[in-house]
């Protein structure tokens, strides 16, 4: 079932186009969720893609599915730390220190943290966007809201529709996720 969420919600992230992508999942139980978890860690980590549990609610998880080293790359970019540190994020960090942090946030947020869009790999001045407006006034809305650049948004929500048609399209005829995820 966890297969049909990863090319789903995912096929960018396994592709190697987006740092990563999120979706809530229904489990039965603890002891099953955190079975199937260490298993596509297993089959995935290699190719430098993980899973994470963020948050549980009502026998749902929300999933993160992230490329660590894109990941690490992301929050290291000009303006994304000094953003962060401004919500309680720490000054020294691991990604595992950062990822622990964000579900924190989760759990302590009427939904949402907004910060959560540089975890998902949106440009910083879109996330700044969308706190600044409240999420009114974007330029245009895809995979995000955009206030920067729409021309450069709208050619990677493109790149990543066809992604999940191509990725959905090969799952349905026999490719399984692991011959799908692209290394890093």
């Amino acid at each position: 079932m966890l297969e049909h969420y990863l090319i789903t919600h995912c096929s960018p992230t396994l592709a190697g186009l987006k740092t990563a992508n999120l979706f809530n999942c229904p489990f039965s139980s603890l002891e099953e969720l955190n079975e199937v978890l260490h298993v596509w860690n297993r089959e995935l980590n290699g190719k430098g893609i993980s899973l994470q549990v963020l948050h549980i609610c009502n026998h749902k998880a929300l999933i993160y599915v992230y490329r660590w080293k894109r990941l690490l790359k992301d929050l290291k970019q000009p303006g994304v730390w000094n953003f962060l540190q401004t919500y309680g994020y720490l000054s020294v960090f691991t990604v595992k220190d950062v990822l622990f942090q964000l579900s924190k946030r989760i759990q302590e947020c009427d939904g949402f943290p907004h910060e959560i869009g540089v975890f998902l790999g949106y440009p910083l001045g879109d996330v700044q966007g969308f706190i600044q407006n409240k999420g009114k006034n974007c330029l245009c809305c895809g995979f995000w809201k955009v206030y920067c650049n729409e021309c450069e948004a709208l050619r990677q929500f493109a790149k990543f529709e066809k992604c999940r048609k191509v990725y959905t399209r090969h799952f349905t005829n026999g490719k399984t996720i692991q011959q799908l995820a692209v290394a890093a």
